[in-house]
């Protein structure tokens, strides 16, 4: 029997969606896929995909002839192509040019985006709907997006995020210490530094903050184009905030936290809060997206743009550790019950079957 024979397109995407291609393409390869990866060259650093033993292509995330024929050349041998999100969608279908090849798009966010640029990414987001055999949400609100874009067949599909991983004798007091933070809380919050993640919210509320006793740290764990206004506010306004840019120690920061905050506009399946619940710690976020289904009742969620909510939830939470221990049991149960990165695997290796029958009887048969 032939192995099949698949390609993983991605086009820049979120944290959330680079790694679960890692976790993906990994789960494939060790069921005897035969996964091609192609994506800017930076995320293979940053994600090694070439590590997981899959073949990787880079393609810049530009729908420009050059990259086009790149794309396509990585696909002339596919039994199915994968892409992740509109834009890669897009860009695959074009790449395939009409061949009776399968497309399975994997709807993981949605664009944030206004003015003109609305109604391109709206165009953007029908054409990869109509193109694709079958579309994946992750959340619930995806899935009714992508049928009113135009797909034929809209599914969800949780995706899980993979687990976040502590290095041996990694130490909460230890990465407190080097934060300075010694005898005051810790609030931990992680995302790129762009508007819809409600760091400005977020600052706003840090000013409730000043005259807790002992008052709290807030750390933001990203990078992005809002770090110098945030950084005027916080130096202008003396909040007690500390922005410290892209860690790799991300996962021991959080671990270190007495609250983590999640105050987005909107989330798919938030690997912040899905870490944090994974790591007993426990969660404010707002009421948004998918997050209100993911967490269920192990995080206390309060409206977006209300500052005064989630300053006041903080708040009262600092001040109640008993509350704090509650919450970070029950989000360990809830954690418990999402979908595991094998069952991800299946739930997409099924999807496959139907689209490429009888090639992959033979894989689900290894």
């Amino acid at each position: 029997m032939s192995q099949l024979r698949t390609v993983q397109v991605l086009g820049g995407g979120s944290a959330g969606s680079n790694a679960h291609v890692g976790s993906l393409t990994a789960g494939l390869v060790a069921r005897g896929v035969h996964v091609t990866v192609c994506a800017p060259a930076e995320l293979d650093h940053a994600y090694d995909y070439s590590g997981t033993g899959a073949r990787f292509t880079p393609v810049p995330r530009r729908g420009d002839p050059v990259s086009v024929a790149a794309l396509r050349s990585a696909c002339a041998s596919a039994d199915l192509v994968h892409a992740h999100g509109p834009h890669a969608a897009v860009r695959a279908a074009l790449a395939l040019g009409g061949r009776s090849v399968p497309l399975v798009v994997t709807w993981h966010a949605r664009a944030h985006v206004d003015g003109a640029r609305r109604r391109l990414v709206r165009m953007m987001e029908r054409r990869a709907a109509r193109a694709a055999a079958v579309v994946l949400g992750t959340t619930s609100d995806l899935v009714d997006r992508a049928r009113r874009r135009g797909a034929r067949d809209a599914r969800l599909a949780p995706v899980s995020a993979p687990a976040p991983r502590l290095p041996d004798g990694a130490r909460p007091d230890k990465a407190r210490a080097e934060l300075g933070v010694v005898g005051r809380p810790l609030i931990v919050t992680c995302g790129s530094l762009v508007p819809h993640h409600g760091y400005g919210t977020l600052l706003d509320a840090a000013r409730m903050w000043r005259d807790l006793d002992p008052g709290p740290l807030l750390v933001v764990v990203g990078e992005g184009r809002e770090r110098s206004a945030l950084q005027r506010r916080i130096r202008d306004e003396e909040l007690p905030v500390r922005l410290v840019g892209d860690r790799e120690d991300r996962a021991e920061l959080l671990a270190a936290a007495d609250l983590a905050v999640l105050p987005s506009s909107w989330e798919e399946r938030s690997v912040q809060a899905q870490e944090a619940l994974r790591l007993g710690v426990p969660l404010v976020a707002t009421a948004v997206g998918g997050v209100p289904d993911l967490v269920g009742d192990a995080a206390e969620l309060v409206p977006y743009g209300n500052a005064e909510a989630l300053g006041r939830t903080v708040a009262r939470l600092l001040g109640d550790p008993l509350r704090r221990a509650e919450m970070a049991a029950t989000g360990l149960a809830q954690a418990a019950g999402w979908p595991t990165e094998d069952d991800t695997i299946a739930q997409v290796l099924s999807v496959y079957d139907e689209l490429t029958q009888p090639l992959a009887v033979a894989v689900r048969a290894r």
